[in-house]
């Protein structure tokens, strides 16, 4: 199946500091219009800010074509490694494996959509001296309005109920150490997983930093934020995790 082209600028400033290893999560649930151009700006990120670096894919299920695409990459490129779920198990699920997969000392969570700017690493390097979790937000959301709408309910919601000093917990643009992630036991399988994250980092002691991150429409495949059976399981992990994950300590 035919797929975009990488529409990376040829030449790119260099930056002049970069991290030791970088693991580049990208879970997939029937992405095979972006999964290519996905690997493509992960590796290019990967190798600007960086000394180390490698893409995990990680295919949720997919009923489409995103495995064998991805895993066609794999073959040519090392430093790109795929991750299968036989059937659908979930957003949560997916970046677990994927953190369970990654080898590099700093982690960073995303998605396949495209709808993130991977070179907002660079304004993350300076902070990850005094930091152990970076956390984006979105400086304006390009989602449909009912998304944006849903998704300002939910932030709220997951503030007051883990006290958490983020803006926007969903967003897919996270900058974690590995060895933290080591010693947070994650258990969500849905999109309860942003939530726990942070909750979880933060009782754990682990100093945290939110920053504005540019967001992209969409313009392939399907948003599933807003499907029903994702919302229910949302709000039940939420239910069977409040107790466990409240009350967090604020990021110093």
């Amino acid at each position: 199946m035919a797929t975009r082209a990488p529409q990376i600028a040829a030449e790119l400033a260099p930056t002049s500091r970069k991290l030791p290893g970088l693991s580049i999560i990208l879970p997939c649930f029937n992405e095979e219009a972006n999964v290519a151009q996905a690997i493509a700006e992960s590796l290019e990120a990967g190798q600007r800010f960086s000394e180390r670096f490698e893409a995990i894919v990680v295919d949720d299920g997919s009923t489409d074509a995103t495995a064998t695409i991805a895993g066609g990459i794999t073959t040519a490129d090392r430093a790109v490694r795929l991750v299968v779920h036989p059937f659908n198990r979930g957003y949560g699920a997916a970046l677990r494996s994927g953190i369970q997969a990654a080898e590099m000392p700093w982690v960073l969570l995303t998605d396949a959509d495209l709808q993130f700017d991977l070179a907002d690493l660079e304004e993350f390097l300076p902070l990850t001296d005094g930091n152990d979790l970076l956390v984006g937000h979105r400086i304006r959301r390009s989602d449909p309005l009912g998304r944006r709408a849903a998704a300002a309910g939910w932030n709220f919601l997951v503030r007051q109920t883990f006290d958490l000093p983020v803006h926007d917990v969903d967003c897919a643009f996270k900058l974690v150490r590995r060895d933290l992630l080591e010693h947070v036991e994650l258990v969500s399988s849905g999109a309860m997983i942003s939530t726990e994250l942070i909750a979880r980092c933060l009782k754990s002691g682990a100093h945290l930093q939110e920053l504005g991150v540019h967001h992209r429409p969409r313009t392939a495949g399907e948003q599933s934020g807003t499907n029903p059976r994702v919302v229910v399981r949302a709000f039940r992990e939420l239910f069977e995790l409040r107790h466990a994950l409240r009350p967090t300590l604020h990021a110093s």
